[in-house]
């Protein structure tokens, strides 16, 4: 059946006008982020999905789509806090395309009329962060506790269903607030090889004891009583 054919069907015909409906309604797709502009909190995107050109002999090629610029950014946020990635050229995500203009909305907020009468328009994209392709899938994902973590997943906070908390740290871990507080019910155990306390320690309360030797308990042996001081402490070495 050659195309002039299937117009006189009007069943095809119609079918043809509803398939060319379609293909002007944009939904969603995934992209690459080429850029990233943190101040107004838009990426521009190169959408992952090629578009298909008819040529003159009736032949059809596979073309880019458009650079999608100034795309807003959906951050996890709510309730006066947000969650942040530092994005770069090359991540991964998903464009989803508003229904109506967003131009009006973007600027000033609130609710308005749109801008633009357009309808599901290429124009009208937010970056959602972020589907993953198979090259870029992570490693090494917990199929039991809630991480956020780094993509090689060795820097990261961890939830455990059993009511445990852990911070890891690749190269370190640093907690910096004017007053830092670690309170235990039970115990707080610290271990490492070397523990380097920098500061005036103003108060320790209950026992506290080094290499066994009890602190404000403690007596020491090999001394005279009267009004004579003992010398000054030593460094102990075990």
């Amino acid at each position: 059946m050659n195309r002039d054919e299937r117009l006189d069907d009007p069943e095809e015909s119609l079918r043809l006008a509803l398939e060319n409906a379609q293909a002007s309604i944009w939904t969603a797709m995934p992209g690459i982020v080429q850029a990233v502009n943190l101040a107004a909190q838009t990426v521009s995107v190169q959408p992952s999905i090629q578009g298909v050109t008819s040529n003159p002999d009736g032949s059809t090629q596979a073309v880019n789509m458009p650079l999608l610029v100034d795309v807003p950014i959906v951050w996890p946020r709510a309730g006066g806090f947000a969650l942040t990635f530092p994005i770069k050229a090359g991540d991964e995500v998903l464009v989803v395309f508003a229904s109506r203009c967003i131009d009006a909305w973007w600027q000033g907020g609130g609710v308005g009329a749109p801008a633009e009468a357009r309808m599901h328009d290429l124009s009208d994209g937010f970056a959602i962060l972020a589907p993953t392709s198979q090259p870029k899938k992570f490693s090494n994902v917990s199929s039991a506790n809630v991480q956020l973590r780094d993509t090689a997943g060795t820097t990261y906070v961890e939830i455990t269903p059993d009511g445990k908390a852990r911070v890891v740290g690749a190269s370190e871990v640093e907690v910096s607030a004017p007053t830092i507080k670690l309170n235990g019910s039970s115990a707080v155990n610290i271990t490492a090889p070397t523990i380097a306390l920098n500061g005036q320690v103003t108060q320790a309360s209950g026992s506290f004891s080094i290499g066994g030797i009890t602190f404000g308990t403690h007596k020491h042996t090999g001394v005279q009583s009267g009004p004579s001081n003992t010398g000054g402490p030593t460094n102990y070495s075990g």
